[in-house]
């Protein structure tokens, strides 16, 4: 299928306070836009590979954040104390976002079944291309960031744009467990606008699990 956006923000990770983008979208980027639109229990999205349609195009912004992150625990406190606020006025800064603008890319993807399914592959595909066809999702898919909305289509014949670039280390995908969220990683690299997505990625040396929520 395809997506394509007036705005996208693929934030690197190594900028934690001001956001810049990938000039490509992630992996993780492409299962959140597909289960947007098809999700089930069932199964998960594995990327095989994304195809950049259009030119890398830059813009900037400068946008009102709050500083703080919401946590469970806070949520809790909430929810059982009605003297509890977050007063986002008194939390705010501005911050800069480098971002993408005019983007299309085209994503190649698998299911993967889970253990405790009983239906076959096919069944899942099937429904997947018959919500594209019709532009039907659960909820509208975004580029990034939720500002960031996306339309989609089933794949055309249109060309990747030919351009080579080496973008180092990106994020493959996130593993959620009990203790918390591990990450993996793998080099990315693009080839004539195409980047190749490994079947799995790898825990870099001191990434650790990260515990709590986020809000």
């Amino acid at each position: 299928m395809e997506v394509e956006a007036p705005y996208a923000c693929f934030t690197r990770p190594e900028f934690k306070t001001e956001r810049l983008s990938y000039p490509m979208m992630t992996p993780s980027a492409a299962k959140g836009v597909l289960e947007a639109i098809f999700w089930k229990p069932e199964f998960s999205y594995v990327i095989q590979r994304i195809e950049m349609l259009k030119r890398i195009q830059w813009a900037s912004f400068r946008r009102n954040e709050v500083s703080s992150m919401l946590t469970m625990a806070w949520v809790r406190e909430a929810m059982t104390d009605a003297s509890v606020r977050f007063d986002a006025e008194a939390d705010r800064d501005q911050r800069n976002m480098v971002c993408l603008r005019d983007v299309a890319y085209r994503i190649h993807a698998q299911v993967r079944l889970r253990p405790h399914t009983t239906d076959p592959e096919a069944k899942y595909r099937d429904q997947f291309r018959r919500r594209v066809e019709r532009g039907a999702c659960f909820s509208q898919p975004f580029l990034g960031v939720r500002e960031f909305s996306a339309s989609f289509r089933p794949k055309t014949g249109q060309n990747p744009f030919p351009h080579d670039e080496v973008l180092g280390v990106m994020l493959h995908s996130i593993d959620y467990r009990p203790e918390g969220e591990t990450y993996r990683w793998f080099h990315a690299v693009l080839d004539k606008g195409v980047m190749e997505v490994p079947r799995e990625g790898v825990e870099l040396p001191g990434a650790a699990a990260r515990t709590g929520g986020r809000g």
